[in-house]
């Protein structure tokens, strides 16, 4: 990875890290090399991470990188406080993402969250300059299809998961969402912000 691809992968980073809750069980669909656990170092009790582009497991002190895909890779049934999804919805296809989105909502602990960064389809042509630029290596860029974040929404309204927040950020280009699994004693209020 560049220097820009650890900006852009920072700034998601940053954007999801005050909802990941503290000494929580949280799965990073799409880990690369960790880079949220090791952001996330003595804030999360344990992190399990899942990703094609691995070629071997990594055991770290807190947490572990499988090679592979979400869910076949997860070594257990067992649930999570909150599942990360870090610039990954737009390389999954159209039509595996119901499939996709309630095997998350069966994974996540009642009061859970889920967290997905998803870029607008306007940041393909801008990383394809940057990418014929040698400025980045536009990590699996050619798996992006255009797809909408709008969608967002109704691919994650399944039975058990409510949008708690919906935001902007990088001017724009991409798009924040946070749903919450229901079993919490409170519903939050729902809300869209930009910045």
């Amino acid at each position: 990875m560049k220097d820009l691809d650890r900006l852009l992968q920072r700034w998601r980073i940053a954007k999801v890290s005050p909802f990941i809750p503290s000494g929580g069980r949280i799965l990073d669909i799409g880990c690369g090399d960790g880079a949220l656990f090791k952001r996330l170092h003595g804030r999360i009790g344990e992190g399990v991470g899942v990703d094609p582009t691995l070629t071997a497991p990594v055991q770290a002190e807190r947490y572990r990188l499988l090679p592979g895909y979400f869910p076949a890779a997860l070594p257990d049934g067992r649930a999570f406080d909150a599942i990360t999804l870090l610039a990954v919805l737009e390389h999954i296809p159209i039509c595996e993402q119901p499939a996709f989105a309630a095997e998350c909502a069966r994974l996540l602990e009642p009061g859970g969250v889920m967290l997905i960064t998803v870029p607008s389809p306007a940041v393909d042509r801008i990383l394809g300059v940057l990418k014929a630029l040698r400025l980045i290596d536009g990590m699996s860029l050619e798996e992006h299809y255009g797809f909408d974040p709008r969608q967002t929404s109704a691919v994650f309204s399944v039975p058990g998961l409510i949008l708690a927040k919906s935001a902007t950020f990088q001017l724009g280009l991409n798009h924040l969402f946070v749903f919450k699994k229901t079993g919490m004693t409170r519903s939050p209020d729902v809300r869209s912000d930009r910045g």
